[in-house]
């Protein structure tokens, strides 16, 4: 089975995911105590570590797979001041020196459409150039829930590395131009 590395777990969506792609999770870690509650009660057996990314070591992660993550999207969203880097908030930097920690063979974080804005292309650069400069090929890909059956508009950019002895290049999996799935809201009156 594949190992993955959970960062900024929120209450799971995304790791339950990744669960289902084939994924074990050897740690999720999340600093909110709620959604670190939720993610207990819904997988009593995951490994969550209730913490400051700031203080977490992946040091002992060297064997995963996967390091995956929603890292905050306020730095970057329209909705805020769209401080980007200069954000207390942004954790791209964390996340580049756990990459650097774990060595993973794959890295997949999201954000908010905004980090796609001109103001972001030099600090886009930047986080490829340091994930590059550890081994990696890699890419960004604004995606949308609803290409993939999903009832809702939900854009979101998808970062993804690759160590470069498993991939010359990222491939993307089209969208499946399934039918949004219903929601129960069609059916409230």
């Amino acid at each position: 089975m594949l190992k993955s590395l959970e960062i900024c777990a929120g209450a799971g969506g995304q790791a339950l995911g990744i669960e289902r792609a084939g994924f074990a999770h050897q740690a999720l870690v999340e600093i909110d105590k709620h959604c670190c509650q939720t993610l207990r009660d819904n997988r009593p057996d995951w490994n969550v570590i209730e913490g400051d990314l700031c203080d977490f070591s992946a040091n002992e992660y060297q064997d995963i797979d996967l390091l995956a993550g929603g890292v905050p999207c306020p730095p970057f969203s329209k909705a805020g001041k769209q401080l980007g880097a200069d954000d207390e908030r942004n954790l791209f930097p964390e996340a580049i020196r756990l990459v650097k920690e774990a060595r993973p063979k794959a890295v997949m974080l999201e954000n908010v459409r905004g980090i796609l804005d001109s103001v972001f292309s030099d600090y886009r650069q930047f986080i490829a150039a340091q994930i590059g400069k550890l081994g990696y090929v890699t890419d960004w890909k604004l995606l949308n829930a609803s290409d993939f059956g999903v009832p809702q508009l939900r854009p979101r950019v998808v970062f993804v590395a690759i160590r470069k002895e498993f991939a010359s290049e990222i491939s993307w999996q089209p969208p499946n131009n399934k039918s949004p799935k219903q929601s129960v809201n069609r059916f409230l009156i």
